[in-house]
């Protein structure tokens, strides 16, 4: 690992926060804390933390001694200065003389010493950052120094690497006490550059942020170099199945099996996002003989655990042509992981005081061999943080296994770790939006009732892929709502389309939702109109639904989870109008379908609704196409679009809130929500 410090760009960093009134001691502590953050061999996902001792004015404009420490969560790739809150150091360091001292006790200490009342909460570690005397601290959790640091002999392993370089901690969870073992070991030989803490981490010193940084780097980078020596072939492969299912295939069997179903019965379910990886040395690890063993053995630094839990699940090679076996095994496989994990809590909740309220059951990383690994999340963010941890881990693991045998901290640890109100904080406590977990397909996504449907199932929590027949535009309307995913696809293409499903499944894990909005109004006298007209007609606006439909079904009863077709059928299937008949006769079709499928598949959960539109300023309904309506009729543009009982223009928003609600409506089947202001023609009867 080499240094990625720049005399220019540090000097950057303090004439651009200097501008803001941050002084230059915070400002370098920015710039390194970015460097360390910016390097996931180091620190992943709110991982480590990073302090400076300067002096800073008060609110009542008084300079004091304080320590700017990272603020618990924050992402230190993109730190600013306010994910370092100030904390008076004085009072922190008196804390030393304590003998005990809870976690509530320190919490509250720290918060009030704040400079800032309204600061985030300092780190959980910040005590010890506040007993070092050193002004600048920096702490990681580099994947080399843990390869060597879960070993049965790490403290042997260490002191002959770094001699009397680095101090050595034993193991001590986060928080007061581990504060007081590490700064005795500091005092024991006050010439270390750093502290190694077994089975935990690394932290190095210095007087200033470039000196701090630098001998983290180069305590890492010996690491490496170690590991890169006298290593052993590890992991002997297993056998294997000769023909391998893809991704896409096993995703949402994986997912269905991980879902959790409403006990009272509602139909409501909680669902996990899938993050898939796979390259070369994730299939090393996952296709070993002696996976059971390393893959089960606990994660690398406890820290992780709150992420993706102990260990991950494991399940069987999912051999081609024989998913029902695969499906009947990872079903099993799940109900022994959720099972062992009630074991593992009642075995240790039995001597909390008060008892702690257990966790869902569910895994959070799985590993397949011949296929890579899972990350679970009830977001696609949180699933890619499972799964960045779980790749770190693998690199841990293989390197630890290269050298000697990995064994990080113990289930017992673990256990106060994963319950640990302070470690909880780190995810949250705000309430699930009702699409939480769930994963949306919209077609005629970047069109403009696509993109505002998009815009509204995003907002309720799903994770959204937009399927349009140009991939360019539909994967600029993807980035602009952030995570989704687009897909350039032709809805007539029955090929493109299955395609396309699959890899919604491979990227997200499966399908819950799907908004059949593609479509394009054909015109022409119906018994004047060409063959070629109206057949080119039935298969945007007929057959594209069907298969669409078909795609989402074959996902969705794999799952095993219900779902949600929706159709976008438009006035027209209701109330004719002249000329519209070749648009009109397959919308009237695609009415229908809808309510076959409510018929057929309602026994697996799966809902139909769908939304009869009209008057919306789109596509179909250009600014020209407006114009010459309104001037036939004798009104205006406005006036024509509100030509309904209500005289309100209707918008792709509304028809976005009616597609929503029936995502949301768990007991609604085979309905048509009316959407156009108003038109007694058009009512269903």
């Amino acid at each position: 690992m080499r240094s990625l410090w720049s005399d220019a760009e540090a000097e950057r960093f303090v004439d651009r926060y200097a501008a803001a009134g941050v002084g230059c001691d915070l400002a370098l502590r920015v710039y390194t804390s970015r460097l360390l953050g910016g390097e996931p061999k180091l620190v992943l996902h709110g991982g480590g933390n990073t302090s400076v001792k300067t002096v800073m004015k008060d609110l009542l404009d008084e300079e004091v001694e304080a320590l700017c420490v990272k603020g618990s969560g924050w992402d230190m790739a993109a730190i600013e200065p306010a994910g370092l809150p100030a904390v008076r150091l004085a009072p922190l360091r008196k804390l030393r003389r304590r003998e005990v001292l809870s976690d509530e006790e320190m919490v509250r200490v720290q918060r009030a010493n704040l400079l800032d009342p309204g600061a985030p909460n300092p780190s959980v570690e910040t005590l010890l950052h506040a007993f070092l005397p050193h002004k600048y601290v920096d702490h990681t959790h580099s994947t080399a120094v843990l390869s060597l640091a879960d070993q049965p002999d790490a403290a042997e392993r260490c002191a002959d690497l770094y001699g009397g370089r680095m101090g050595l901690v034993p193991y001590i969870m986060p928080g007061f006490l581990l504060a007081k073992k590490a700064t005795e070991v500091f005092e024991a030989d006050p010439t270390v550059e750093g502290l190694v803490l077994l089975k935990h981490g690394i932290f190095t010193f210095g007087d200033t942020a470039q000196q701090a940084y630098e001998r983290m780097i180069e305590a890492v980078s010996l690491a490496e170099e170690r590991l890169a020596h006298r290593r052993k072939t590890v992991f002997a492969a297993a056998t294997l199945p000769g023909s391998i299912a893809g991704a896409a295939e096993v995703a949402p069997i994986l997912r269905g099996a991980c879902a959790i179903a409403d006990p009272a019965g509602s139909g409501a379910w909680k669902r996990f996002i899938l993050d898939f990886r796979s390259d070369a040395a994730v299939l090393n690890y996952v296709n070993g003989a002696e996976l059971a063993r390393y893959g089960r053995a606990g994660v690398a630094t406890p820290d992780h655990t709150i992420r993706t839990k102990n260990y991950p699940l494991l399940v069987p090679a999912p051999e081609t042509g024989r998913m029902d076996a695969f499906r009947q095994a990872v079903r099993e496989a799940v109900d022994r992981f959720a099972a062992e994990y009630h074991t593992y809590f009642a075995r240790y909740n039995a001597h909390q005081d008060p008892p702690k309220r257990e966790l869902d059951p569910m895994p959070r990383v799985i590993l397949v061999p011949g296929i890579g690994l899972f990350g679970l999340g009830r977001s696609a963010r949180d699933a890619k943080i499972a799964a960045d941890i779980a790749r770190s881990t693998i690199e841990t693991v293989t390197d630890a296994e290269a050298v000697g045998r990995f064994e990080p901290v113990g289930e017992a640890d673990l256990f106060d770790i994963e319950y640990w109100s302070l470690e909880q904080a780190k995810l949250g406590h705000s309430s699930e939006k009702p699409l939480a977990g769930q994963i949306a397909v919209i077609t005629g996504g970047a069109g403009t009732i696509g993109l505002a449907t998009a815009r509204a199932m995003t907002g309720a929590g799903a994770e959204v892929a937009l399927l349009d027949l140009d991939g360019d535009t539909v994967q600029a309307a993807a980035k602009k709502l952030g995570a989704a995913l687009g897909i350039g696809c032709d809805v007539t293409d029955r090929g493109a389309v299955r395609r396309a499903f699959d890899r919604v499944a491979e990227h997200f894990g499966g399908v819950d939702i799907v908004v059949s909005n593609a479509g394009a109004a054909a015109q022409g006298r119906i018994g004047e109109v060409e063959d070629a007209v109206l057949r080119q007609s039935f298969e945007l606006n007929f057959f594209s639904h069907q298969t669409v439909a078909q795609n989402a079904v074959r996902i969705m009863r794999v799952q095993g989870t219900g779902g949600c077709l929706l159709f976008n059928v438009s006035k027209q299937a209701i109330s004719p109008g002249p000329l519209a008949g070749p648009y009109g006769l397959p919308k009237a079709a695609t009415l229908f379908l809808v309510r076959q499928y409510a018929l057929e598949y309602g026994a697996d959960g799966i809902r139909a609704n769908a939304v009869n539109a009209d008057g919306i300023r789109s596509g179909l309904l250009t600014p020209e196409f407006i114009e010459q309506r309104a001037a036939a009729y004798g009104l205006t543009a406005a006036e024509y679009m509100s030509r309904n009982l209500l005289h309100r223009e209707v918008t792709a928003e509304d028809v976005a809130q009616a597609f929503l609600h029936h995502a949301v409506a768990l007991k609604t089947t085979a309905d048509v929500t009316t959407v156009d202001g108003g038109n007694i023609a058009a009512t269903l009867r």
